[in-house]
């Protein structure tokens, strides 16, 4: 059964998203200032970015945003850096463009994730860096902080790299892995509904 476009992409909303969505912000928070090597300013080639795949593939894009905007705030409070609006909303762009992993034809929750579906997703997670921190965090540093973009430009380009890095080389084998895990689980429930 297809979903439509709007359920695809606000994923389903229950207790069980909202705990996902509020576990995921703050594992992100805590693994953007403890999980991670600096690399540059304020910047780390960190594992928050296992979070948005987990999130996004199983609950969606919305739920994905959410989870990496809040969870980017959460990492500047525990930081202490204050709070960095521009940041979280990258953050929170990232997260949603990795969740759209249903518009391709990745369906985790299905099993399904295919080697074609692991090509579009590397690339996707490239393009999705690139508009997130190359294009939307300048846009909203100028815009609310009026500040000096070529710092913002540096940052973007070491953290793109970095979160690219590990969305693909880590979160390539996690969505292959929740896959299996999915297409097992539906095989048992099949077959116990055949008995």
């Amino acid at each position: 059964m297809k979903k439509s476009f709007l359920k695809t992409l606000l994923g389903v909303w229950n207790t069980k998203t909202v705990v996902a969505i509020a576990i995921g912000a703050a594992l992100f928070g805590v693994l953007m200032n403890f999980g991670g090597i600096p690399i540059y300013t304020n910047t780390r080639l960190t594992t928050a970015m296992i979070v948005p795949v987990i999130v996004g593939s199983m609950f969606g894009p919305v739920p994905a945003f959410i989870t990496c905007f809040v969870g980017n705030t959460i990492a500047d409070l525990i930081g202490g850096w204050g709070f960095w609006f521009d940041w979280s909303v990258g953050n929170g762009v990232l997260g949603f463009i990795v969740g759209l992993l249903p518009f391709y034809g990745a369906r985790i929750n299905e099993g399904i994730f295919k080697p074609v579906h692991a090509v579009i997703y590397a690339i996707t997670c490239i393009v999705g860096n690139a508009l997130a921190f190359g294009v939307v965090t300048p846009l909203m540093t100028v815009a609310f902080y009026g500040g000096e973009l070529t710092i913002t430009f540096l940052q973007a380009f070491a953290g793109g790299i970095a979160n690219t890095a590990v969305l693909v080389i880590i979160g390539i084998p996690i969505l292959y892995a929740l896959a299996r895990r999915s297409a097992h689980s539906t095989n048992l429930k099949m077959e116990e509904e055949k008995e």
